[in-house]
């Protein structure tokens, strides 16, 4: 059965965002390897690569020449949805790609109307209805906080934050959560962080393991059990325009990004369990 066709999983968040402000962090590694997983299931999956660099759009094998209609042109009101996708290698997964047109985004949105709101409009827009032919729609960030990627925050249902295993992850974070904090106060009362990944971890390292109990204090079960850890054949993969699970899928990243997704499907269909259970009564008046 596809997982997002039963009862329980239609009440659950549906449109992610991979987000975070510092870059290097394995955010797009996340994007292209959660979507491939999740597809792999039976899930019709859109990723939608919002970064100006387009390494989502490389890690899926999508040629620099085939990039145009894209992100940027449905961002801008340019292009509809259906000219703006691709079918991918994978079964299941499409993907909007990124072109270099997308770095002037953050100044032509300022001048546009309902600024903020560009993605949501074009994605609900008659004739998209994003929502009713994809299972999951995840949306790649730039390494950023500007407007491209609060249009992405005013969009989707949550945010999901790879994080890597180094000493600054926890000030690095701070302004993301701020800024999710202020979206959801002003725009989008939904949004909020579903997860935390962490990423390129060597339990070897003194220090990887003293940021990962430093990550989970913090956080608690908002962190993910299953953690990616350094492995060459990540780093691989893209430039072969393939997720490291088609590329190597018995290397110990490919196995890492499999867990995650399992964990990520189970997490899913437990907040829509719980979204489901009925309120509990008020007490009655003495």
């Amino acid at each position: 059965m596809n997982p997002s066709s039963s009862g329980s999983a239609s009440s659950a968040p549906r449109v992610f965002a991979i987000a975070n402000q510092k870059g290097g962090v394995g955010k797009t590694t996340t994007a292209i390897n959660l979507a491939t997983a999740l597809a792999a299931v039976g899930e019709k999956v859109l990723l939608i690569d919002l970064d100006p660099q387009g390494n989502a759009s490389t890690g899926l094998g999508v040629p620099r020449n085939d990039r145009t209609p894209g992100a940027y042109e449905f961002l801008v009101g340019l292009t509809a949805l259906d000219q703006a996708i691709r079918e991918t290698q994978i079964p299941g997964l499409s993907i909007m790609p990124a072109n270099v047109q997308l770095a002037g985004a953050e100044i032509e949105l300022i001048d546009l109307e309902r600024r903020e709101h560009r993605l949501t409009d074009a994605l609900h827009a008659e004739g998209n209805n994003a929502r009713e032919r994809w299972d999951t729609i995840l949306v790649d960030c730039p390494p950023s906080l500007g407007l491209v990627t609060l249009n992405a925050l005013v969009a989707v249902d949550a945010v999901l934050v790879p994080l890597q295993a180094e000493f600054l992850a926890l000030e690095g974070i701070g302004a993301l959560r701020n800024t999710v904090d202020r979206v959801r106060k002003a725009l989008n009362p939904q949004l909020h962080i579903t997860g935390v990944v962490l990423t390129m971890v060597d339990r070897r390292m003194t220090l990887s393991q003293q940021v990962e109990a430093d990550v989970r204090g913090h956080f608690g079960e908002l962190v993910f059990g299953t953690t990616i850890p350094r492995n060459v054949r990540i780093a691989e993969a893209p430039s072969h325009g393939l997720p490291v699970i088609i590329y190597d899928n018995a290397c110990a990243g490919a196995q890492a990004y499999i867990l995650l997704a399992s964990e990520f499907i189970r997490r899913r269909r437990t907040a829509a369990d719980a979204a489901l259970q009925p309120p509990v009564p008020l007490p009655e008046p003495s």
